[in-house]
């Protein structure tokens, strides 16, 4: 992706990150004014940039790799198997890491160029037992696994004994273990040269920031004392557990059982489980008052808390999230509380933990597990996906690991195996299909979920997609990556991707997997309730990437500590009146000026060519190739009679359609947000969009009478209801607008990307056809 997307602002922090702020997640909402100031910004809303990651930082993925030849192969059989498994591993080996940098913008890795396809075949986990090659098979194996009966050694969560003795010869064979290793210890460097962690409470997040970096640290501590025996790991890990117990000068927190605030249950949970990854990892570096004081905190400010949570009276409010709440909470928390009980198993006299045990799992069999809808969509937003799957993956993997099963946490829902495949089509070459709400910092939160559902789920293409990305590297993923992993991700893989089932109903459609400056649309209908109050009113809402830039995008999270942002998703909700989260924020069309029906229920209709990607990077896209998906939106109107929209990739995927088919008894605006500098011709009828050295162009084909492009600023009208506190400002950002009163109208909108050596004469216009009418050749030129 180029990096030449205009930026947000102009301040710099002076960071002590070098690469930039860790996970930090760029809503200028979420900035709080006690905080110190965050680095420059892309305006839309992405993910931060890890610690130290200066080339590109492929998935860390694990997970056991046990024997899978027949046990009545001959042996000259299995001698063959083993040589084809060792070569097609070396093959790939031989590449390396197959991304070639990180783009510094977007954080997106960047592919070569070529046609050389010797490793860039079918995803594979190729069976072996080659110990330079493969993980060997867990010795734990009990025949009746049990939450409560924990495997004799240390480690038991997520990293046993035999996977660390595996380890160091793995990272000496594997390209990408060893460069994530490389860059652990570069980080764990960086975090020691640091004061502990502040204590610092958001009003709208708690001390999340905080917990979620104590994580970070402990993990990173834990895996370099781990691989090296040096004791100043162990003791930075123990400054860091002391700092959050308020043990260290000056405190931290309230010196009281609410330390880590379990009013906002999220940190008690992410702070019990850096304690229980600490009491675990470092088990036999303890001496026993460490333990014990480690066991004691835990207890005190977690665990306890944990069985007030799911006490009928919860007299503290903690426990809202363990009822019909299908999402990151329940996952964050529960795996918070598991990891902790499973970690003090043996040790704890209290029956706390296997108390917990009873309760957590159970619990989130009925709510975190639920959480993907029937094609694997995130019951809240692509970036709350990170969130809850980490909580998932965190506790089914500890789980695993200490019990020996996850107890169903991977198959009660058969959606949770199509999760992976959502967060592939959710992210574009530029960023994700970043909708709704963004979430706080993420800090030890990663997409190496992917690695560990790749492993249990038989997925090689989500390690493999996973690899390349820029938080691949941490911990989790040196032992949830599958080093016997072969192939590329792309090989065979669909250009397009619809979504549908009731609740969400979205489409991913693009031109390439590997090429940064692909065409990329995405484009949402989907029920506006539902979504544990982090959606926007956005039935019709889009984005477009090509040229290496995002030409429409989203604004993303607004103030979390804004009155009422969370109150509910009623239509007379104050989060409805946020410029970000109502109907004028979002690129759809805006009725009466006004909001969207919550009671929404749009239906959808979608095609495509089936094109997928062959094993080359470079994807030549045929003649014909096309998809579009159409939404009957009418239902997420008032003063509407009839509402469709459809969008459809053209010429090859080299232009995109935007029609809208409406019939309003109010008046009508189309509206779009952008980064680009506009310039609108004499007629209206054309605008010209600028980033850096990219262009595009916007055409309005067939134009009603009195319609033509203009452009306002991302403001609420005058008109609109005062919202309890002010928006944020939406600096660099211009909304192209067309205007129209009531009536019934056909809107045709061109978007034609400037494609470097394509001549205008390649470009097409369309023909109007009706919405009813489109196939995969209609409308064509």
């Amino acid at each position: 992706m180029a990096a030449n997307y205009d930026a947000l602002g102009s301040q710099t922090r002076g960071s002590p990150y070098g690469s930039g702020d860790p996970y930090y997640n760029e809503s200028s909402g979420y900035i709080t004014p006690a905080r110190p100031p965050k680095k420059t910004v892309s305006k839309w809303v992405k993910f931060g940039i890890p610690v130290a990651v200066v080339v590109i930082v492929g998935a860390v993925l694990g997970g056991v790799l046990g024997s899978r030849s027949s046990k009545n192969a001959s042996a000259n059989s299995a001698a063959a198997a083993s040589a084809a498994a060792t070569s097609a591993i070396s093959a790939k080996n031989g590449i390396g890491r197959f991304a070639t940098a990180t783009d510094s913008q977007y954080l997106v890795p960047i592919y070569p160029m070529t046609t050389n396809t010797a490793a860039f075949t079918t995803p594979t986990f190729v069976s072996t037992t080659n110990t330079n090659l493969a993980w060997p098979q867990d010795p734990f194996q009990p025949s009746n696994p049990s939450p409560t009966q924990v495997r004799s050694d240390r480690p038991r969560l997520i990293a046993p004994a035999y996977m660390w003795d595996s380890l160091p010869n793995l990272i000496q064979h594997d390209p990408y273990l060893s460069g994530w290793n490389d860059t652990i210890f570069s980080n764990a460097t960086q975090y020691m040269a640091l004061p502990p962690v502040a204590y610092f409470l958001d009003g709208g997040n708690g001390i999340l920031d905080p917990a979620r970096e104590i994580k970070q640290r402990v993990k990173a501590f834990s895996y370099a004392y781990r691989l090296t025996n040096d004791t100043k790991w162990l003791d930075r890990t123990y400054v860091e557990l002391q700092n959050a117990a308020g043990n260290l000068t000056g405190g931290w927190g309230p010196d009281n059982s609410t330390k880590w605030n379990p009013v906002h249950f999220l940190d008690t949970a992410e702070l019990t489980a850096a304690y229980a990854i600490a009491y675990d990892w470092l088990y036999d570096a303890w001496t026993l008052p460490q333990r014990s004081s480690i066991m004691t905190t835990m207890i005190t400010y977690g665990l306890n808390l944990g069985v007030t949570a799911y006490s009928n009276g919860d007299p503290g409010a903690y426990g809202w999230w363990n009822t019909n709440t299908e999402g990151n909470w329940n996952c964050v928390c529960n795996n918070g509380l598991t990891m902790g009980a499973l970690s003090i198993l043996g040790d704890d006299t209290t029956g706390i933990a296997a108390q917990l045990l009873a309760l957590t799992v159970p619990n989130a069999l009925q709510n975190c597990a639920l959480a993907p809808s029937g094609d694997g969509t995130w019951s809240e937003t692509a970036n709350y996906w990170y969130f809850g799957t980490t909580g998932h993956a965190e506790m089914a993997s500890s789980l695993l690991t200490a019990t020996g099963s996850t107890y169903d946490l991977l198959s009660v829902n058969p959606a949770f195996q199509l999760t992976g495949q959502y967060h592939m089509y959710v992210s574009g070459p530029g960023s994700l299909f970043n909708y709704g709400d963004c979430g706080p910092n993420k800090y030890s939160t990663t997409a190496n979920s992917m690695m560990f559902y790749g492993q249990q789920y038989d997925m090689p293409q989500y390690q493999l997609f996973q690899r390349d990305q820029f938080d691949a590297a941490e911990p989790w993923s040196m032992f949830w990556y599958n080093p016997a992993v072969t192939g590329a991700f792309w090989d065979g893989l669909a250009l397009d991707h619809f979504f549908d089932n009731s609740t969400d109903q979205w489409a991913s459609m693009r031109s390439s997997w590997t090429d940064e400056n692909a065409l990329y649309v995405a484009v949402k209908a989907g029920m506006l309730q539902g979504h544990q109050t982090h959606n926007d009113l956005d039935c019709g809402d889009f984005v477009v990437d090509a040229l290496g830039v995002r030409w429409f995008g989203e604004l993303g999270s607004g103030d979390y500590n804004s009155i009422g942002y969370f109150s509910n998703d009623s239509q007379i909700s104050e989060r409805w009146m946020y410029y970000r989260k109502m109907t004028e924020g979002q690129n759809t069309i805006l009725v009466n000026q006004q909001n969207q029906n919550v009671a929404a229920a749009p239906t959808v209709r979608h095609d495509t060519s089936a094109t997928v990607q062959g094993s080359s990077t470079v994807m030549n896209v045929p003649g014909d190739s096309s998809a579009y998906f159409v939404a009957d939106l009418s239902s997420a109107y008032f003063d509407v009679t009839s509402f469709s929209r459809g969008v459809h990739l053209i010429n090859g995927r080299k232009q995109v359609l935007i029609q809208d088919e409406i019939n309003a008894s109010a008046s009508i605006m189309w509206r779009a947000h952008t980064n680009a500098t506009v310039a609108i011709s004499s007629d209206g009828f054309t605008a010209t969009l600028t980033i850096g050295s990219a262009t595009t162009t916007v055409q309005l084909l067939n134009p009603p009478s009195g319609a033509a492009f203009t452009t306002m600023e991302p403001v609420r009208f005058a008109t609109d209801p005062i919202p309890p506190q002010p928006d944020q400002p939406n600096d660099g950002v211009t909304v192209l607008v067309i205007s129209l009163p009531a009536g019934s109208y056909t809107l045709e909108v061109l978007i034609n990307p400037q494609w470097p050596g394509m001549s205008s004469s390649s470009y097409i216009t369309p023909a109007s056809v009706p919405l009813s009418q489109w196939s995969l050749t209609s409308p064509s030129s």
